[in-house]
């Protein structure tokens, strides 16, 4: 983190400096700012890369850092005026919506303001990544015999066969497809199975990624209940008879948001009824690898328990590495796994083989088991910080399930406040979401987590994007502040 605010400091300190050199004019060595800056060689060189980037200098190798000459002056702006009619001629007829809604991915992926506290972030934090066991797995991968070749379009079989053992049940690596991150393997998912225009049954709240891909491809996201034991099996089969739905997706272990773990009696069920309803169930297996050390035996994977074909299982290393190691499987049995594999090659051909190698790398390293264990402790610690700093800054609010597994909490906001005249409603998180980022904290608003009305205000604190525990206390008690604020006090 520190290294990170180096090279912000040092770009923004050449920045103002660029000026004194005439064009073309050589810079100091990079010895020499080193020495006058204190700082390391790398930072030195991620902010000369930083401002090559922004056309200020040229890097010569060899020869040092020189400043960029000025760029030939902008052509004048096109009209492109004429986009809004092709872009929206017709829209009402198109089965698949020509635009699309990405607000609800983007709360979770746009970084905060310098200085703001990240409780809205869908990733861990750097500090909780795996950085030097990717580098050198990556390091490791370039150097493997044909690592820069054209990989088997549905993946390198070695790393297929790690994704079914660790599925389990009957999944073979033949039935398993690598894909480029989960939300590219829902993705896939959702197009193979269900038409434009059909009924697609979710959980309720659920995912906003998944609701947008459902939206995307033209299909209508149908609400079920969840509660603390996971989705309700009398209104999952009230859902399917009243849509004629073929496809309910699902996350059965630790549920975005709620935290929500599939009871073991209502697992059989969920396969029973969909099976009854000549449907699919799309499993999104998201954050297994991000279990609290707490958590005790996890149940395994519904794909383990399901030899008939009616679940589509997604899982991801992402959530448990970086943002920028999408890798994923998507496994499935039957006539369905062609359909899934026409439509990941049309759309991405293949996951580049560098990063299927590295991933194959990683996780047969001694560095994996002992991320996860690591990952494991310090997500239970955060989750124990923020839980009690909400119950002393925050106890008007209701936190009605800690979940044992994941990277946030699901609180839920009471029905109004004193001093308001605006209860806790849909507007009441906006209104909270608007005073926590004034000050100076992040979090993200509970209504693109749900399909159709909520039926009650929420917001969503993530514990893992942040850099520790203390920056956890400081972030709850910025929330404070702006609850105060809402309240009118």
């Amino acid at each position: 983190m520190q290294e990170r605010s180096s090279v912000a400091d040092l770009v923004t300190v050449l920045r103002r400096e660029i000026d004194r050199y005439s064009p073309g004019g050589k810079l100091p060595s990079s010895r020499a700012l080193v020495d006058r800056f204190r700082v390391s060689p790398v930072t030195v060189s991620r902010a000369l890369a930083q401002l090559a980037a922004e056309g200020l200098v040229v890097t010569r190798p060899g020869a040092g850092a020189f400043r960029a000459r000025p760029r030939p002056s902008a052509a004048p702006a096109g009209d492109t005026s004429w986009q809004e009619v092709a872009l929206s001629a017709d829209g009402a007829a198109d089965l698949v919506p020509r635009s699309v809604d990405a607000s609800g991915v983007l709360v979770s992926l746009a970084a905060p303001p310098p200085g703001v506290v990240e409780f809205n972030g869908g990733y861990l934090h750097p500090s909780l990544q795996p950085e030097r066991a990717m580098a050198a797995a990556l390091a490791r991968a370039g150097r493997r015999p044909g690592a820069w070749g054209r990989p088997p379009m549905e993946g390198l079989p070695e790393l297929r066969e790690w994704f079914a053992r660790g599925i389990g049940g009957a999944i073979t690596a033949a039935e398993v497809l690598i894909t480029a991150g989960g939300q590219s393997a829902l993705a896939t998912a959702l197009r193979a199975l269900a038409p434009p225009g059909a009924p697609v049954l979710v959980e309720s709240p659920t995912y906003p990624g998944m609701l947008a891909i459902a939206r995307a491809a033209g299909l209508r996201p149908v609400p079920v209940p969840v509660d603390a034991d996971g989705v309700r099996p009398a209104l999952l089969a009230d859902a399917f008879r009243a849509t004629g739905a073929r496809v309910f997706v699902c996350q059965p272990l630790f549920q975005n948001p709620t935290g929500a773990v599939l009871a073991p009696e209502r697992r059989g069920e969920v396969l029973d009824i969909a099976r009854a309803a000549g449907a699919f169930v799309v499993e999104d297996d998201f954050v297994r690898r991000l279990v609290h050390e707490d958590a005790g035996p996890l149940p395994a994977p519904l794909a383990a328990d399901d030899p008939d074909g009616v679940v589509v299982h997604v899982c991801s290393l992402t959530k448990a590495t970086s943002p920028s190691f999408r890798v994923s499987a998507l496994a499935a049995h039957g006539p369905v796994l062609d359909r899934l594999r026409a439509i990941q090659v049309v759309d991405t051909f293949f996951v580049p083989r560098p990063l299927q190698e590295a991933a194959l790398e990683l996780v047969g390293s001694p560095a994996w088991p002992r991320h996860l264990r690591a990952v494991s402790a310090e997500l239970r610690t955060r989750r124990d910080a923020m839980t009690s700093a909400l119950r002393l800054h925050l106890p008007e609010i209701t936190l009605a399930h800690v979940p044992s597994g994941g990277y946030h909490l699901w609180p839920r906001l009471p029905e109004g406040t004193g001093g308001t005249s605006q209860a806790f409603g849909s507007g009441g998180e906006d209104a909270l979401t608007a005073a926590a980022l004034r000050a100076g904290v992040a979090i993200t608003p509970g209504r693109p987590y749900f399909s159709a009305e909520p039926p009650a205000a929420h917001f969503r604190l993530s514990f893992a994007a942040v850099a520790n525990v203390g920056e956890i206390a400081e972030g709850v008690r910025r929330l404070r502040t702006a609850w105060l604020e809402v309240r009118g006090r």
